[in-house]
């Protein structure tokens, strides 16, 4: 039950954070709010190091390899997603990145021997179903020009990032513990303003229109849900608690109605609930 709650701090965690990285992004464009959420968290994140660091004694050299190359893969994951957003349709983008955990679970139970039960498989099941209405609008998905995009390719590429890191992450979780590994993974996410450089695209200072204070609220909020998500697959299985974290894009779609007013379809408030419904059953099933 431990892990089921870290899972939905998660939830939250991303949910939200999302929204001041959408009013971030909105006043100093997606690159800017990427770099400097970089910088700011992983300043926050250091202060918690310093008190932890008798914990990096039980990583060996081929664990510390092994946790830089999971760590350049979600980094990777990182950098198309932005471009993705930028290249595709919102909707359509967020609903395949947020799909992750079709690409983690089959790669936990393969590789890392995890197992679920039936009832556990229908739920998390239902819980794709849910993202999948919440975020797609099946009319545009007639339209060629929707699925067949840069943007869309992009997409698919950092579903399948997200799902590899948030599957072998666990390797150093359960060996080191909840935060080290989550916080040396994010470290090759440095080079991302080389990838800025070399595509010459202009740093926005960070108090530019007021982004300043909802800068620094997502750049605590989504490492947050990260290191819950972290701590909830040191305590139980990767095919459960991902699942739940990974429905984050419904209470986007949620907040998103009563914050920017953005419309909601019938279609969506029924995503919204057999989520939640998903989750729901997941979580008094992993009991």
């Amino acid at each position: 039950m431990q892990a089921i709650f870290f899972a939905l701090v998660a939830f939250f965690g991303w949910g939200i954070g999302d929204i001041f990285g959408t009013i971030t992004t909105r006043k100093i464009g997606s690159y800017s709010t990427t770099f400097w959420y970089l910088i700011i968290a992983l300043m926050i994140e250091g202060f918690y190091a310093l008190t932890v660091l008798d914990q990096l004694k039980n990583f060996t050299p081929s664990l510390l390899i092994f946790t830089f190359a999971v760590g350049a893969v979600g980094t990777a994951g990182l950098v198309t997603f932005y471009e993705a957003l930028k290249e595709g349709n919102a909707a359509l983008v967020g609903t395949i990145c947020g799909s992750f955990a079709a690409i983690s679970v089959p790669l936990s139970i393969v590789f890392l021997k995890e197992s679920i039960t039936l009832i556990q498989l229908i739920s998390i099941i239902v819980i794709f179903a849910g993202v999948i209405l919440t975020s797609i609008k099946f009319e545009n998905l007639k339209q060629r020009k929707i699925i067949a995009t840069r943007g869309t390719l992009l997409a698919v590429i950092t579903m399948i990032a997200f799902g590899i890191y948030w599957a072998f992450i666990k390797v150093p979780i359960v060996q080191v513990g909840w935060f080290w590994p989550g916080y040396i993974a994010s470290t090759p996410s440095l080079l991302i303003p080389v990838f800025l450089w070399l595509k010459k695209t202009k740093i926005t200072r960070p108090n530019y229109k007021g982004a300043l204070s909802p800068l620094i609220l997502n750049s605590i909020l989504l490492p947050m849900g990260a290191f819950s998500l972290n701590f909830a697959l040191q305590k139980g299985s990767s095919p459960i608690v991902t699942p739940i974290a990974g429905a984050y894009p419904v209470l986007f779609v949620l907040l998103a109605f009563f914050i920017f007013k953005d419309p909601i379809t019938r279609q969506q408030i029924s995503g919204i609930v057999i989520t939640l419904i998903g989750i729901i059953l997941l979580s008094i099933f992993s009991i």
